[in-house]
Order: structure tokens, then C-alpha cells, then sequence
């Protein structure tokens, strides 16, 4: 269902951008760069966060870290993971193949400003073996992502 919707969302909404499917998996970010022959940080991975007011997602280059004391200067409260056990419930996405395409209902999605530092970034597309090829602005355009800067 996962890899559908985010088929479904980018026929929709872009239907210039294709999905990569891999036969291995791309499940993390030094997978996915070997698949993608691209740089880690060029990853743009999808971090399912809680906060009070629910989940959001956060999607920064693949290398990045996040700044806790710049997260808590932005939200008001350290960064928590969403339980492993949580993510597909929440996000549509297993862990593996979580983006900020074709969720299940609405969420608020962030950009981090390290993903500016790449002309093409790859994020997951839904499933472990999938992904797309996008440009920063043109993702966070699509998802209607807010930019911010809570990444080391």
C-alpha cells in the first residue's frame, strides 16, 4: 500500500518523477547511497518525530544529525523518535522506507536546510528498495514543507 500511495501521490502531483525501485534494499543511508550512487549526505532521510501536538516528520540530508538545543530553540522540547513499533501505523511507511509522500492523512513536514547543500537529493519512496530523485525545493514545494535548521 505504501509504495502505491507514493506512486498515486507523484502521478498526481508530478508525474515527471519516477520511482526508483532497487532488487536490494536501500533501507538505510549507506545502502541507499551505494544503490543510488550518490553521497550519504545526499540521502534525504525521514525522521517520524513526536511532539505534543502529534507526529511530524523531519527529512534532512542523510549524514546530518540533529541539534537537540537547536530542535528545542524550534519546538520547545528535545526530539523523540516515534517508536519503532509506531512508524507504518503513523506514517503509512515502513521503517525503511518513510517519506513525506503519499501519507495517510495529513502531517506537518520540515525540511532541514542541510538537504540545500545538493541539487538532487534521494529520498525514500515508501518501501525499502524505493526512492526519487528531487530537487530540495521542489520536495519541499510538493509536501508543503516549512524549511528550518535543526541539524548540525
Amino acid at each position: 500500500m505504501s509504495l502505491t500511495s507514493v506512486k498515486a501521490f507523484f502521478a498526481e502531483n508530478a508525474p515527471d518523477i519516477s520511482v526508483i525501485e532497487l532488487e536490494q534494499s536501500t533501507a538505510t543511508v549507506e545502502l541507499a547511497a551505494q544503490g543510488h550512487s550518490v553521497e550519504p549526505g545526499q540521502i534525504a532521510k525521514t525522521l517520524a518525530l513526536k511532539l505534543d501536538g502529534g507526529t511530524i516528520l523531519l527529512v534532512a540530508k542523510g549524514d546530518a544529525r540533529l541539534d537537540n538545543q537547536k530542535f528545542k530553540a524550534m519546538f520547545g522540547t528535545k526530539p523523540r523518535m516515534l517508536d519503532l513499533s509506531d512508524v507504518e501505523a503513523e506514517t503509512g511507511h515502513p521503517v525503511g522506507g518513510v517519506c513525506p509522500f503519499g501519507l495517510p492523512h495529513q502531517m506537518k513536514v520540515y525540511c532541514d536546510l542541510s538537504l540545500k547543500a545538493y541539487d538532487i537529493v534521494v529520498p525514500a519512496a515508501g518501501a525499502i528498495n524505493a526512492a526519487v530523485k528531487i530537487e530540495p525545493n521542489r520536495m519541499a514545494d510538493l509536501t508543503g514543507a516549512e524549511w528550518i535548521d535543526v541539524c548540525k
